[in-house]
């Protein structure tokens, strides 16, 4: 019996084009974070370049686009001048209260005269994370995580946010971004791949965000599993109830793959994952099961860098088309 392989997809970046819903929610989240601080008027619009977020993403270690707000968030509000946080355990009070006593000229001023400014700050203060921030990061929507919660208003949109969480958007009631969304492979292609082998997706979305996509795309059907942060935080439960450790299997953990190549209810030769960031790389390097990892190069803002990237992350492969993948596995 002739083996097919076996092909996980990484979802944003890969299969659907994030750049104009996840990636700029993340510069909308930031500038909604700051709006009630005092002068966020002189914030540049947008606060920053896509390729310099790019550059920070591709850092790694950040699991999800949250994460990245929050780092974001954090780095920037290291520039400005603020008051001493009052007391308050309420989330919402303690944001306002703080960041409208906020000063910030000189976090304006440096966004406008300093190149790559998240680049820039990353550099120099490494993977900072601010007290304060840490504070509004925390639980989840609607328990206080006020980060996740902006974010979540702006990618959903106002109707899809009161029906995902039962709860009224707090600062966001316009159109979401998920609508921005766009698939990256051709249909056709995928049913090529789909019929000579065995597809899955390992993705660092929530369930219900991934399960909208394939939906809304009609891509559900090629794929026989679907591994998302929703398990990679199952397992991170169990992993504390029964053994009392703390871990992340989220990328660059190949927890996903080596579900996902376990429970494959086909047998298969060869082994691949296709992906866009760093983390993707080294998650198929770290697979039980011998992986090879695919980088591709669809929609970054600075492919060279990325390339470079994806390279010392142990790629075994570089594309930048789906028909290049077809040279490779066929």
């Amino acid at each position: 019996m002739i083996k097919k392989n076996l092909i996980v997809f990484d979802m944003d970046g890969v299969i659907i084009d994030v750049s104009a819903s996840y990636r700029d929610v993340v510069r909308q989240t930031t500038g909604l974070f700051f709006q009630p601080a005092r002068d966020a008027e002189r914030l540049p619009s947008p606060l920053f370049e896509l390729s310099d977020l790019a550059a920070v993403k591709q850092s790694g270690g950040l699991n999800n686009d949250w994460d990245l707000s929050f780092t974001v968030i954090s780095f920037l509000f290291s520039l400005v001048t603020r008051p001493d946080s009052p007391q308050s355990t309420d989330p919402w009070s303690l944001y306002h209260d703080t960041i409208g006593r906020c000063e910030t000229a000189p976090l304006a001023k440096y966004l406008m005269s300093t190149e790559r400014p998240l680049t820039a700050l990353l550099k120099q203060h490494g993977r900072y994370h601010d007290p304060f921030v840490s504070s509004l990061y925390q639980g989840d929507v609607g328990s206080g995580n006020i980060i996740k919660q902006i974010f979540q208003e702006i990618y959903l949109g106002e109707d899809l946010f009161r029906s995902t969480y039962n709860l009224a958007p707090a600062v966001y009631r316009g159109e979401g971004y998920i609508l921005r969304e766009k698939v990256l492979i051709d249909r056709q292609l995928l049913g090529e791949l789909a019929a000579e082998n065995v597809l899955a997706i390992a993705t660092g979305r929530p369930r219900a965000e991934a399960e909208y996509a394939l939906k809304h795309f009609r891509l559900e059907q090629y794929f026989t599993q679907m591994l998302t942060l929703d398990d990679c935080l199952a397992e991170e439960k169990r992993v504390s109830e029964m053994e009392g450790r703390t871990v992340s299997m989220s990328k660059p953990n190949p927890f996903m793959l080596d579900t996902i190549a376990t429970n494959s209810s086909d047998s298969f030769d060869r082994f691949y994952y296709v992906g866009d960031m760093p983390d993707d790389m080294l998650a198929a390097a770290g697979a039980e099961t011998n992986c090879q990892g695919i980088g591709i190069l669809l929609t970054a803002p600075d492919r060279n860098s990325l390339k470079n990237e994806l390279e010392k992350a142990g790629a075994r492969y570089i594309i930048d088309s789906f028909e290049a993948l077809k040279g490779i596995i066929l």
